[in-house]
């Protein structure tokens, strides 16, 4: 089955298209939506939006998710990864820590992925945070990390959690047991949140 082709073009003047547009942005904003703004960012991208309305979008996941991961840390409540707005919440976090990883701001990046390991409520996801947090302070760089850990073919597309690395060259376990030091200097630096 062949996909439709977007005409790109013929959307930026679909007046139901845009009002739709109109309409999940409204709906984000009111709803202080993260999943929403996620849409929003998908459709103005496939439709060539200028830079100024996407950055606008972008910010508002960033700080929304922020204000978000501050609330629940609060009140000691995880991001559950069954929840389309805890998801996109913790996509919009982990994507900032990449970002922060990619401009080497190795202390920022490693404090935002051991946050993610102490907020998010999947296993998996936790041990693929605490392997992220780990490749940082070995002082491995981004482009080291991607090319020498991230097994990229092994990505399913079709999972939601997608958008999180957690396909490794070599099982997440393995790599754990591989950077037992920093998991453990980790763990300890996490105390400081368990106590709040």
């Amino acid at each position: 089955m062949e996909t439709p082709e977007i005409h790109i073009e013929e959307l930026k003047k679909d007046e139901t298209f845009l009002a739709n547009l109109k309409m999940l942005e409204k709906e984000m904003v009111d709803e202080n939506s993260i999943a929403k703004g996620y849409q929003l960012l998908d459709a103005n991208l496939i439709i060539e939006t200028g830079e100024d309305e996407i950055n606008e979008i972008f910010t508002f996941i960033v700080n929304t998710a922020f204000d978000k991961l501050a609330e629940n840390l609060s009140i000691q409540k995880a991001f559950d990864m069954n929840d389309t707005e805890d998801l996109a919440t913790a996509r919009a976090i982990y994507e900032h820590g990449i970002q922060r990883y990619s401009e080497n701001d190795k202390k920022g990046a490693k404090e935002i992925f051991l946050i993610l390991y102490h907020t998010v409520n999947h296993q998996a996801l936790k041990d693929a945070m605490m392997v992220h947090a780990c490749a940082v302070m070995a002082d491995h760089s981004f482009d080291d990390f991607i090319e020498n850990f991230v097994d990229i073919d092994a990505v399913d597309v079709q999972d939601p959690l997608a958008f999180f690395i957690q396909t490794f060259t070599q099982p997440t376990d393995v790599l754990l047991t591989m950077f037992a030091k920093y998991a453990q200097e980790a763990k300890e630096e996490l105390k400081v949140l368990a106590k709040d």
